[in-house]
């Protein structure tokens, strides 16, 4: 993460359009489409959260093989339609009970293709092999299952596709469809969203680091066992005179996960000033699925706001010369006070092909969102041999061009820094605080935004909370 210190450096790229994913598809009437004639399946739905707005949606069900033959559950997937509250919101799956066991149940969140007036997300319920086989006339009996904003704010379910505030027991539920090997045998879609898009289980195998971010603290030997090293060296980025401080990363619970929390706190001088970096000892990540959860802040932890302040999760190699064209790096990059010319909030994914430091000259391809982007956010990054992609909370960010790809391995970074001390003058003491949730890079593979998430829910299922199977060279 380089320095950036030229008051006008607006990132601009040489010859390089800026591009925005951030439309809306418009929103279409909503209508049924037909089921197969031929139900292998039931779903029956009842719900004890019944109010037009709920803590969290509570969509119990029950799947029921109505066939002639015994259906292995790991086959069979369950799809149920809602709206988001807003286009940056994300959500998270729980199952509180079972008959078949909440570890044989998985939960993943997809965005509709064609977005209606009552739906543009939806739910997949999935079984693992432990889930076993239902025999003809079985059904799975009680899943009480569960979902709720990211941020736990209350939720709008009204508007809801697939619930309904009347079934305060089982009964069948046709807005809720489902799949037996991909082909939809029960239930009616959301007009133009049949559920036969590739399945969102993530590719087998594949080299991967994942972490959950389970430590005791920043002294704890297993993060550097893992490949990690909390930054205590002087330089760049942000404030000169300022100190890379290891103690202000720490850990704690949080939603059942253990979170990582950067905290970067000042006075108002360089000497004061405490910024935060944890990035990997080794160089060896190229193409692939770069992501993290990450909660971005907009207020301090305590003391005055308004500093111009960087919160990342970025790749990176080093610089060799100059403008050397062998130099890359990917940045998420959220801005809350503004800063680099920017007024006010501002989130920014940017591909880096080289720069120089004296005079500045920077060569990158970039897009923005000014808003606020405070709160948990899924990021994700896909680099292959054709372009470089950036996701939000499932929601395609920009695409950049082929122009921008790494030619060497890079490192894996999360910090938190200020670009300088001229948006607050003041003398009292803040400090701000980034959390990180897990980190997840898959070696050589494309994965969807879906298919990162039934990855993370796999590992937090089997109780893995690290993997590094990513060759050094």
């Amino acid at each position: 993460m380089k320095s950036r210190t030229t008051p006008n450096r607006l990132r601009v790229a040489a010859a390089a359009a800026v591009s925005m994913a951030m439309g809306t598809a418009g929103l279409t009437a909503l209508t049924g489409t037909a089921s197969a004639a031929a139900d292998d399946v039931t779903v029956q739905y009842r719900t004890s959260a019944t109010g037009a707005t709920a803590d969290q949606a509570e969509p119990w069900l029950k799947v029921r093989n109505t066939g002639d033959s015994a259906l292995p559950l790991s086959i069979v997937k369950v799809r149920y339609y809602f709206k988001a509250d807003s286009a940056g919101a994300a959500y998270r799956f729980a199952c509180s009970w079972a008959v078949k066991g909440c570890a044989n149940i998985t939960g993943t969140f997809g965005t509709l293709t064609n977005p209606t007036a009552t739906a543009d997300r939806y739910l997949d319920i999935g079984f693992t092999a432990g889930a076993g086989t239902l025999s003809p006339g079985a059904d799975t009996g009680d899943m009480q299952l569960r979902f709720h904003r990211a941020d736990w704010q209350p939720l709008n379910q009204s508007d809801d596709y697939s619930f309904s505030a009347s079934r305060s027991s089982y009964a069948d539920w046709p807005k809720i469809t489902a799949q037996v090997s991909g082909s939809t045998v029960w239930g009616t879609a959301p007009e133009g969203n049949e559920p036969t898009d590739p399945p969102t289980d993530p590719p087998a195998g594949g080299q991967s680091l994942f972490d959950d971010f389970n430590y005791s603290g920043s002294s704890d030997p297993r993060i550097s066992a893992n490949g990690w090293s909390v930054r205590s060296n002087s330089g760049g980025p942000g404030v000169p005179g300022a100190t890379w401080s290891p103690e202000n990363v720490t850990f704690a619970g949080s939603g059942g996960n253990s979170v990582m929390n950067l905290r970067t706190s000042t006075a108002g001088t360089p000497e004061s000033t405490k910024q935060t970096e944890v990035l990997t000892k080794t160089m060896k990540f190229k193409n692939g699925t770069y992501a993290a959860r990450v909660r971005f802040s907009d207020a301090p932890v305590s003391g005055p706001d308004g500093d111009r302040l960087v919160q990342t999760f970025f790749t990176i190699n080093d610089l060799k010369a100059p403008m050397a064209d062998d130099y890359a790096e990917y940045d998420f990059e959220y801005l809350p006070n503004g800063g680099w010319g920017e007024p006010a909030n501002i989130l920014y994914t940017t591909s880096w092909e080289t720069y120089n430091p004296d005079p500045w000259q920077a060569v990158n391809q970039h897009t923005e969102s000014r808003q606020s982007w405070a709160g948990w956010h899924d990021l994700v990054l896909t680099i292959d041999n054709s372009t470089i992609k950036y996701y939000v909370d499932g929601r395609l960010f920009g695409t950049h061009d082929a122009a921008y790809l790494p030619e060497r391995p890079m490192s894996i970074n999360f910090n938190q820094w200020l670009i300088d001390l001229a948006g607050q003058t003041s003398t009292t003491p803040r400090s701000y605080d980034e959390q990180v949730d897990y980190v997840l890079h898959v070696k050589d593979q494309v994965l969807s935004p879906a298919e990162v998430t039934a990855k993370i829910s796999a590992y937090r299922t089997a109780g893995t909370t690290f993997e590094d199977t990513v060759p050094n060279s």
